[in-house]
This record gives structure tokens, C-alpha cells and sequence, in this order.
């Protein structure tokens, strides 16, 4: 990807979440321009915070360096973010992933499909929380006899597991 396209496909990124309703910058500096580590975009609404690593490519498999992706991990832990990988493919919306989501190589990088994206990312609507991603295997969960108390408590430890809910928060919540 060119730098062109790739400061584009950022500003484009930023646009979309400013129109969601989220506070966002770019940081002017992420990447190789300075040796801080530092997210593409930063994306906060007063309830969630994000620090997303945006990737884009005209249809091939879009590879993430492990220390660019552990990088963005160790920032959003100490800033209180959620960390979120941003991809998307000409022709498509964009995808998100939590990292411990992605495919890992054998050479501790990671890569993500278009097929994979469209499949199992988060759009962009569920991101924002405009909208709630349902599938069959959610479908058999809501169904099915557990309580709701059971259900509520399985949503906060699946978010303390993917990252997205400190351990103290959840304790508060259970």
C-alpha cells in the first residue's frame, strides 16, 4: 500500500467515526515516522475508547508486523483503550478485529483475508454500536434455557477475555 493511499484510507477512517459520533484523532507520527509506537487512530465516545492500527489493500492477504501488533497492544493497555486492527479492502467497508483474533504466522506476524474480514470482522456499525452482529451460534445462546443473569455474566467475562473489560469493571458489574 503507498503512503498516499494509506494516509487516505486513514483520514477516510477518521471521518466515518467522527460522523458515528466519536471524538478521533490520527496521530500525525504512528508508523515509521517516529520511534514512539503509536496507533493510526485514536476513537473515544465517553463509553468506549479505541486505539486502532488501520491497514487497507486492493484484495491480497494484509500482513501486520507482531511487533507493530504487540505495540499497539502495550499502548492501548496503558492509555485504556481497546485495541482494534482496522482493515479494509478496495471495494469493501471497514473490518475490525480484536488481535488475539487474528491469524498468526509460524514467524509471530499476523495476516488477515479478505474472505476472513468479511466473515468474521467487526463492521463498522457494531463498532460504533449501531447495530449488534448476529449469528446462528447467538442464536442457539439466546434460545436456549440459561438465565439471563447466566447470559449477562458470560457477555463480561468473554469481553475480559478478548481484552475489552478490565478485571476491576467486571468485578463492579458481577
Amino acid at each position: 500500500m503507498s503512503n498516499a493511499k494509506g494516509d487516505r484510507r486513514e483520514r477516510e477512517l477518521v471521518n466515518k467515526l467522527d460522523d458515528a459520533g466519536f471524538a478521533v484523532m490520527r496521530a500525525p507520527a504512528s508508523g515509521s515516522a517516529t520511534e514512539r509506537e503509536l496507533p493510526d487512530v485514536l476513537a473515544g465516545d465517553s463509553d468506549t475508547f479505541y486505539a486502532v492500527e488501520a491497514k487497507s489493500s486492493a484484495g491480497d492477504p494484509i500482513y501486520l508486523d507482531g511487533e507493530e501488533v504487540y505495540a499497539l497492544v502495550y499502548f492501548s493497555r496503558n492509555f485504556g483503550a481497546k485495541p482494534r486492527i482496522g482493515v479494509r479492502f478496495d471495494r469493501e467497508d471497514w473490518y475490525f478485529f480484536h488481535p488475539d483474533d487474528l491469524y498468526q504466522t509460524d514467524g509471530g506476524n499476523y495476516r488477515v483475508k479478505k474472505e476472513t474480514a468479511l466473515a468474521e470482522g467487526t463492521d463498522f456499525a457494531e463498532l460504533t454500536g449501531h447495530s449488534e452482529k448476529v449469528t446462528l451460534d447467538s442464536i442457539g445462546t439466546e434460545t436456549d434455557d440459561r438465565s439471563e443473569e447466566d447470559k449477562d455474566l458470560r457477555r463480561i467475562l468473554n469481553a475480559v477475555s478478548r481484552g475489552d473489560l478490565p478485571v476491576d469493571e467486571a468485578v463492579e458489574m458481577i
